[in-house]
């Protein structure tokens, strides 16, 4: 039997928060931090902190279709940070923490859109959600050091953005 994997693409503030929110979830078989979204071939972690590059810093999740669905992913998205801060993310701020979600298949396009209208008419959140919704491009991994960070002793703690 073939093994069928899932791939879902989510910016939501700082990777290292973003990835702890995917962490362990049931059916994620596995998270990288990166970058995606922009214009520099293999931007460098401070290439695309220092503004210019026009990535996002994102999460990239390979998860179990079989146990969890892109839907699934999606909520765990809308309740990991505030979407309707533009440039803002677990107390950073750039262009690079922009809220977004890359879509790999029409279907997850279609998904994504749809979150998005519910999260707005929810009236969860105050204010207009800002999330970008845009087809994934060219994943570029960060460096092994930021890969798993917060998992790590004496890894910086970000600032809880959840919303209850």
């Amino acid at each position: 039997m073939i093994k069928m994997e899932g791939l879902a693409t989510f910016g939501a503030g700082c990777f290292w928060c973003s990835e702890m929110s995917f962490t362990g979830a049931s059916g994620v078989l596995a998270t990288r931090v990166g970058d995606m979204g922009g214009s520099k071939e293999a931007p460098t972690y401070e290439e695309v902190c220092g503004g210019g590059t026009g990535h996002i810093e994102v999460v990239q999740v390979t998860f179990d279709p079989s146990v969890t669905s892109f839907q699934a992913l999606l909520d765990i998205f809308w309740s990991s940070h505030n979407p309707v801060l533009v440039k803002e993310g677990c107390g950073d701020s750039g262009d690079q923490y922009r809220s977004s979600i890359f879509y790999h298949a029409e279907e997850q396009k279609s998904l994504a859109l749809a979150s998005k209208r519910r999260a707005q008419a929810s009236g969860r959140f105050r204010g207009t959600i800002s999330t970008l919704i845009l087809p994934a491009s060219r994943f570029w991994e960060a460096e092994p050091h930021h890969q798993k960070y917060m998992a790590r002793p004496g890894g910086r703690s970000c600032r809880d953005q959840r919303i209850p």
